[in-house]
Parts: structure tokens; sequence; C-alpha cells
């Protein structure tokens, strides 16, 4: 029988201790199987000297960040006076064609990315915020990953759901909007034809995912031979409730038995990638 193939993501590697804990610790549990990795985080140094040699198997990916932290090429039309990111998600969307905005973005991906690729390979692209994803970003990020031969791109690509208990939530109708705003991106950027998974899972339960969302969203994915992402943002630090419970779903002894019965096999990119070679 064909599996699903499914990767369970930690995004926010390397932003704080706590953060990189919790991965660790998800890692073990073996429901983990991928991170992406900040490097303009304070967690950055703890992540590759203290976290990644103690999870030999843990897939690494590039989490592209032009939103929060101190950038590493202080480009002004992203950052204050000291070098801090500044601008949000419609300000980026509304200055995306831009020639010089584009070239500022390359100039900070490559920074950003260099960093890593010191320590480590990395197997697949992401971002903080989902800015890649923007169309004109995203064909940036496509020509630099081919590039540094990076062969795996993320798309947000989520069928619409509905979890009775967490919908009544003033979140879930600003996740709506996102849901629709980044299923159109994933159909533009798709005409791209560059490797990615098929299908998503979490954008419209952002901020209140549990257990029941997961299992409710994947019970939406029947295509055979599929890959799906979803997206973790543990953190051991209870003061942040949401990172947190998602947190407790990887220590959840009955998580990974209730993949297997949806017919969801755990995989990362790396692996993918290697056995694509095979064939």
């Amino acid at each position: 029988m064909q599996m699903k193939k499914i990767i369970i993501n930690a995004d926010d590697f390397g932003y704080s201790k706590e953060n990189n804990e919790a991965i660790k610790i998800g890692y073990e549990s073996e429901v983990i199987t991928s991170a992406s990795i900040m490097t303009n985080m304070s967690g950055f140094e703890d992540a590759v000297y203290r976290v990644i040699p103690q999870c030999p198997n843990l897939d690494i990916g590039f989490h592209f960040n032009i939103i929060e932290g101190k950038s590493l090429t202080s480009p002004p039309l992203l950052t204050d006076n000291q070098g801090f990111f500044n601008k949000n998600y419609l300000y980026i969307i509304a200055n995306s064609k831009r020639k010089d905005f584009l070239e500022q973005i390359e100039a900070e991906f490559r920074l950003q990315i260099e960093k890593i690729l010191k320590y480590h390979s990395i197997s697949h692209i992401d971002s903080h915020v989902h800015t890649h994803a923007i169309p004109h970003i995203y064909k940036l990020i496509m020509k630099l990953a081919k590039e540094y031969n990076i062969n795996y791109i993320r798309t947000q690509k989520e069928i619409p759901y509905f979890v009775w208990h967490s919908s009544f939530n003033f979140k879930y109708p600003v996740n709506i909007l996102k849901n629709i705003l980044l299923n159109y991106y994933t159909i533009s950027n798709n005409k791209n034809c560059y490797s990615t998974n098929d299908y998503f899972i979490g954008i419209l339960y952002t901020g209140m995912m549990d257990k029941n969302c997961i299992i409710k969203g994947l019970k939406k994915i029947n295509k055979k031979n599929s890959i799906t992402e979803i997206i973790f943002h543990p953190c051991t630090d209870i003061k942040k409730a949401n990172n947190y419970a998602e947190f407790l779903i990887t220590q959840d002894k009955k998580f990974k038995e209730e993949l297997k019965i949806l017919g969801f096999e755990l995989t990362n990119y790396s692996v993918l990638e290697s056995k694509s070679a095979l064939v």
C-alpha cells in the first residue's frame, strides 16, 4: 500500500533556547522530523553547537527571516536605523516588485544562508511569516535555491476545513484570509514547477492548533504518495501558551499511531531526496 508522506517541521529553530529545547525533545520523541533554522535570533549558536549534534537525523531547513530581529546586512528598505527588521507583511507585498527591494532581500538571503552552511547542509527553504511565498520573492528564492543546490521550497496549499471548538476564536477570521492568500500564492508559484510539498497544515489554526485540528486537516488529504508538511512552533516556555501546547503534541504517545492509521508515513526532505536519487 502506498503511504502518504508527512513531514513535521519545527519552524523558528534558533529563535531561543526554549524553542531549541522543545525541538530537541520533539525529535527524541520521533515526532519532529525536520526543523527550519533562523540565523539572526538569539538561539542560533545554541542550535548549531548544542542541539544539532545531539539530533543526527534531524533534517535542517533554512527559515529565511526579514520580519524580526537584527538583520545581517541592514537593508534600509526593511530595517530601522539600527538594523532591526521593522516592516510587516503588507509592506513587503506592496514593495515586492521593486528592483532595489529585491536586491536588498537577495543580499540578506545570501548572508543568512551562508551563515548556516558554515555549520550544516540545508535540504529545504521556508520563511518566517511565509514571506517567501510572495510571488516575486518566491521567484528570487527559487533562483537562489538552484544556485545553492537546495531542492525543496515550501508552499502552503492547505485544504479548508472546520474544527468546531477552535473556530470560535478572534484569530480564525484572520487565519481564513491568510489561507486564501497563501493558497492563491501556491497556485501561482507552483507554475514554476520547483520541488515542493503537495499539502500543508498550519495556517487555518495558527495560534490555536491542537492535535484535533491536525487530525481534522489530515483527514482532508486523500492523495496517495503525496507530501504533506505540518508546521509546529514548539517551545518549552509555559508562558508562551500556544507554543507550549504545540510542544505537548510532540509528547503525545498516541499521535504517531494516529498518523499511521490515517495512512501517513513520517519522513523529511533529505530522505525524500535520497529516495528520488535512487529511482
